[in-house]
């Protein structure tokens, strides 16, 4: 007598249940070691592989993030644009790059800045981001920075700037580009003068016009572990003078070792360490006047 069964039967050959498929986006392979790790697990650690303390790249906003007390973050001269004054091309206009990493990254240029709190400290902040045209130094974001420190002097804050520029100085805007070397240079002189606290943070990578400007004019200097940090990159270097280049070259290690930095810090202790050299340091020398 034939028997009849009250569930249906799995679907599929053999009755067997289908394979379900690994969700994209679970996994990322760690430039570092190359090991597999778990995407959320490096987001909970702030981006930081847990297994060789790889140091992945994040965007401004989540460096903001990071580094202030939550959502106190008040975000300044957010309407400034950039300009095509050259209008510049090389593989396609430079205003169509421009829209394109605008749509990418949600930035309208290469930087961020504002002010907001670090453990009940409020502080000026300004962050370059290299996801946008590689974190080069255009119009728009000398104009920030410049306004940020400028701001910085006349309310008398600590100022952090934490750099993520591997471009330098931006081709596509010509000597309008160059010169914000300079600008954002002399507004830190006149802030120092102020008695003004500056700590810059490099992260990877901080190259170019940024590194020889206002990257390296920090009152105190930290860096990412293993940070690529430098002028001309070190291919270029080797290319150019034909000798072999010390090893480990250019990163945070070996520029500590030469005394280019004061300390590294791991991303997940720089708001204590920043809240410890403010307090250390003082807001402002209560003596200095700022600069008119």
């Amino acid at each position: 007598m034939s028997t009849s069964h009250t569930h249906s039967s799995v679907s599929g050959p053999a009755g067997r249940r289908p394979k379900r498929g690994v969700p994209e986006g679970l996994w990322q392979r760690c430039p570092g070691c190359q090991q597999t790790i778990f995407r959320k697990q490096a987001e909970r650690a702030l981006g930081v592989c847990p297994e060789c303390d790889h140091h992945f790249y994040v965007s401004a906003r989540d460096r903001i993030e990071q580094m202030l007390d939550m959502g106190t973050f008040e975000e300044w001269y957010a309407d400034l644009q950039p300009a095509d004054p050259l209008g510049f091309a090389d593989k396609i206009p430079y205003s169509q790059r421009l829209t394109k990493d605008q749509s990418r990254t949600g930035l309208k240029d290469a930087a961020l800045v504002g002010t907001g709190m670090i453990r009940a400290r409020r502080v000026a902040c300004g962050v370059t981001d290299s996801a946008f045209i590689m974190g080069s130094m255009g119009a728009v974001v000398g104009e920030k920075l410049t306004r940020l420190i400028e701001r910085a002097t006349a309310e008398r804050l600590p100022l952090i700037i934490i750099s993520a520029s591997g471009g330098g100085a931006r081709m596509q805007e010509g000597i309008l580009s160059l010169m914000q070397m300079a600008k954002v240079s002399a507004a830190l002189a006149r802030y120092d003068q102020a008695g003004g606290l500056f700590i810059s943070v490099l992260t990877n990578p901080t190259m170019g016009g940024v590194a020889a400007s206002f990257a390296s004019l920090g009152d105190i200097i930290f860096a990412e572990p293993k940070a690529l940090i430098g002028f001309a990159g070190p291919r270029t270097i080797q290319a150019t003078i034909r000798i072999e280049l010390p090893e480990g070259f250019q990163t945070s290690e070996f520029l500590l070792e030469h005394g280019y930095i004061d300390r590294i810090v791991r991303r997940g202790d720089l708001k204590s360490e920043i809240a410890r050299a403010i307090d250390y340091c003082g807001r402002m020398s209560r003596d200095a006047k700022p600069s008119r």
